[in-house]
């Protein structure tokens, strides 16, 4: 089945079910509920399971004292932050310093708004789309309210009026604007592919045919997404705004109790955001592979359900590998940091721009507009890159990053110097 076909069957079967104004408002409302609640219950569980998971790591129990294997932990620890004293710093600029810990977590949850979760759901009023709203322009709302997030802790860490503080700030608005480039280029390809913005098309797309995943079709814009995605939400290789050794806490050095913790939300709840966006651009959103039956009319309650576990599956898969990241690779130097962005990162993304609309021109021009043919092409397109770029061009800058930046001479001169035998003034100094 082509991908017109599978929209069409979606839009008749919109248009034959679709709700009433009144019931609209009625099931917004109810879904905003919902899905807030929800996510902030997930946000607060993912704390409780970064701790268990770096225990299991680290071959240790982590958080089991509080209720049932720990899973109340996350209430204490939020009963505890929201009790203790609160200490303010007498310079800093009070309104920013305030308000900066929201500025810093209300972008992760809004941009939730636009993002599919599940397969429709058939109600007796009429069809309810499992999305808050299907913005027509929703991935351009994703990456104009994520880019707030940063404002956040900029004025985080000018508010603070410390010097530790205000760096952390500083490297944290060099990094997100970096590494945001990279992140938007990078999706461009999936746009091309798709030819609309809306979230929910790129799931139809990829549901189209049983399994057109853009993983495959677009798998160095994955790779480049996901390195983008994990210096966005300033988790580990790539959390030089904290740098514990260096700065303290960075941008949230001055601060304590509640206010403390929602720089820590916030965290996760970007990650959260992120590897469900991940997942709805590259590995099909809610689709179930290798099947249509869950992606075309007509709706039920167990598709919504199916649909829904296989979703949170794929995100739960994405939160546990930045997780398992964090605990296995050390933090890039800010030299290093900066230079992956700016040397690698965007021109890699805008030549992975220019060779799949090319790729996608020329496979239109010989009749491979759509199908398993185009897949199959952009497949081994996408695999000639990634051989080229890890194994030929690289040439050990990326895969071994620890390698020595003298020449070889250089090195050899160096060799020499320090195996000679010293001179008598050497060994009389």
């Amino acid at each position: 089945m082509t991908p017109l076909a599978v929209q069409a069957l979606l839009q008749v079967a919109n248009a034959q079910h679709e709700l009433s104004t009144g019931h609209a408002i009625i099931a917004s409302i109810i879904k905003l509920l919902i899905i807030f609640t929800v996510w902030m219950v997930t946000v607060a569980l993912l704390t409780l399971a970064e701790r268990r998971i770096a225990g299991w790591i680290q071959d240790r129990q982590g958080p089991n004292r509080v209720g049932p294997q720990g899973i109340l932990q996350p209430a204490a620890d939020g009963l505890k932050n929201l009790m203790k004293e609160e200490t303010e710093p007498a310079n800093a600029y009070m309104p920013i310093f305030r308000l900066a810990p929201a500025i810093s977590f209300i972008p992760a949850l809004i941009a939730w708004a636009v993002i599919p979760f599940a397969a429709p759901w058939p109600s007796p009023w009429g069809l309810v789309p499992m999305v808050l709203t299907d913005l027509p322009i929703g991935y351009l709302y994703i990456l104009a309210v994520s880019s707030l997030g940063a404002y956040g802790l900029i004025l985080a860490g000018w508010s603070s009026a410390n010097k530790y503080a205000l760096l952390g700030g500083l490297r944290a608005s060099a990094q997100l604007i970096s590494y945001e480039v990279a992140l938007g280029m990078s999706v461009i390809p999936v746009l091309l592919l798709t030819g609309n913005v809306t979230l929910s098309s790129f799931v139809e797309t990829q549901a189209a045919g049983g399994f057109n995943w853009n993983i495959l079709n677009l798998t160095m814009g994955f790779f480049i997404f996901i390195v983008a995605a994990f210096a966005e939400t300033n988790r580990l290789p790539f959390d030089m705004p904290e740098a514990e050794s260096e700065l303290i806490a960075g941008y949230h050095t001055e601060y304590s109790s509640m206010k403390f913790s929602m720089f820590m939300i916030s965290e996760f709840a970007a990650m959260l955001t992120i590897s469900s966006l991940m997942v709805t651009l590259f590995f099909g959103g809610w689709d179930i592979p290798f099947t249509s039956w869950d992606n075309v009319a007509p709706w039920s309650t167990a598709k919504t359900l199916a649909t829904l576990a296989v979703f949170v599956l794929k995100t739960g898969f994405f939160i546990f590998t930045f997780m398992w990241v964090r605990w296995t690779l050390p933090r890039f130097r800010y030299d290093q940091l900066m230079a992956l962005g700016w040397r690698v990162m965007i021109p890699l993304a805008m030549a992975y721009m220019v060779i799949i609309a090319v790729a996608v021109l020329v496979l239109d021009r010989v009749g491979l507009s759509a199908g398993p043919g185009q897949a199959m092409a952009l497949f081994g397109l996408n695999l000639v890159l990634l051989v080229g770029m890890f194994f030929i061009f690289d040439r050990g800058r990326l895969i071994s990053p620890a390698a020595a930046r003298v020449s070889p001479s250089e090195l050899a001169r160096l060799r020499s110097v320090a195996l000679r035998p010293p001179t008598t003034a050497e060994a009389r100094d």
